[in-house]
């Protein structure tokens, strides 16, 4: 089966704390994820400033080739102890992060029919 699946990181930083953040997580967190099979699309920063002493969203989109990539992926990041480890050590930057997977609109019906 076909069609990319785009794995989305969401993180809302706790005040002054985006730009450690996005550096901490392009150096220590991608690496590992690229050798999971992920493509880095984007970061993006919102508002586009470093702010002292406001939150920032940070979103990270990533790509994987197919549903099947993704579950390779999912299988190798989820029992690894050193992803959560990561997490946990980053966690005083961070006030709330979620993860979402997405397809585009053209790519659905052929990911459905399964």
């Amino acid at each position: 089966m076909s069609g990319e699946v785009y794995v989305v990181d969401r993180v809302i930083t706790k005040p002054g704390c985006a730009k450690r953040f996005v550096d901490a997580y392009l150096a220590e967190y991608a690496p590992g994820a690229r050798q999971r099979g992920m493509t880095l699309c984007h970061v993006l920063v919102s508002p586009p400033i470093w702010f002292d002493d406001q939150v920032n969203t940070i979103t990270v989109t990533w790509s994987l080739p197919s549903p099947q990539a993704w579950w390779e992926m999912t299988w190798q990041g989820r029992p690894d102890p050193t992803v959560a480890q990561w997490w946990a050590d980053v966690g005083p930057l961070i006030h709330d992060r979620s993860r979402g997977v997405a397809a585009t609109a053209e790519d659905v019906d052929g990911l459905c029919d399964v």
